[in-house]
């Protein structure tokens, strides 16, 4: 395979750090309508901020509603309660099982906004269990788009940020890899509207694959070369 047939050209990466909903994972379906319900309670249109909840802690999506009155941390707890009860719907990004299974156990992490629990569960409903190095909402004190959660995850696999590579799909998440110095794959498999992005972008893994690399690292490689029309450098 040759520096054509990759992604970043020559650059190699220590480790692959991967977010979970809408990268590893789709849960819009279970989102929206465990969502839906809470947001009918309060009298509020979800559509009117679904969107903006995605690659983001629960705790700081309904903080920023600014309900008056609202016990934010009591609710958070029931939309939690909610999402863990439903995942019906939720499915793999087509080749993500089989991407993470190419990659050595001790250079992959994952990195979520969910807490520990209900990013369990998710990954549970497509039969992967949680990786050794796992980030959740419960690890970090800010959520995306702060670096801190990639970098916690780069340090605990050993390696800095900046020699890994972030797999993301959302805004918030996409700009903390940035502020990580990592380079950056953004994930478009339940994209609704074309993003306006610098990074590579791919529908999903089916035409990945890892590549040895010198000094130990990997290379992102693409299946064939016809299907390096996918992508956007």
């Amino acid at each position: 395979m040759t520096d054509a047939d990759v992604l970043f050209d020559s650059r190699s990466f220590a480790a692959f750090l991967f977010d979970m909903d809408g990268t590893l994972l789709s849960s819009i379906e279970a989102a929206e309508r465990v969502w839906g319900r809470w947001a009918a309670q309060f009298g509020l249109d979800a559509a009117t901020f679904l969107p903006g909840i995605h690659g983001r802690r629960t705790i700081e999506s309904v903080r920023d509603l600014n309900i008056p009155g609202m016990d934010v941390e009591a609710e958070v707890a029931a939309i939690e309660r909610a999402e863990i009860e439903d995942v019906e719907g939720i499915r793999e990004i087509p080749g993500a099982l089989a991407f993470l299974a190419s990659l050595p156990k001790d250079r992959w992490a994952i990195v979520t906004s969910a807490s520990k629990a209900l990013a369990a569960r998710r990954l549970g409903a497509i039969g992967l269990q949680p990786p050794t190095v796992f980030i959740t909402a419960e690890d970090i004190p800010k959520g995306k788009p702060d670096p801190a959660c990639y970098q916690l995850a780069a340090s605990r696999l050993g390696f800095k940020a900046e020699d890994c590579v972030v797999f993301e799909d959302a805004v918030a998440g996409i700009q903390a890899g940035e502020n990580a110095r990592a380079a950056v794959v953004v994930i478009t498999a339940t994209h609704q509207h074309k993003l306006d992005t610098p990074h590579p972008t791919v529908k999903d893994y089916s035409n990945l694959r890892t590549v040895a690399a010198p000094a130990g690292k990997l290379k992102i490689g693409v299946a064939n070369q016809s299907s390096m029309s996918t992508f956007r450098r």
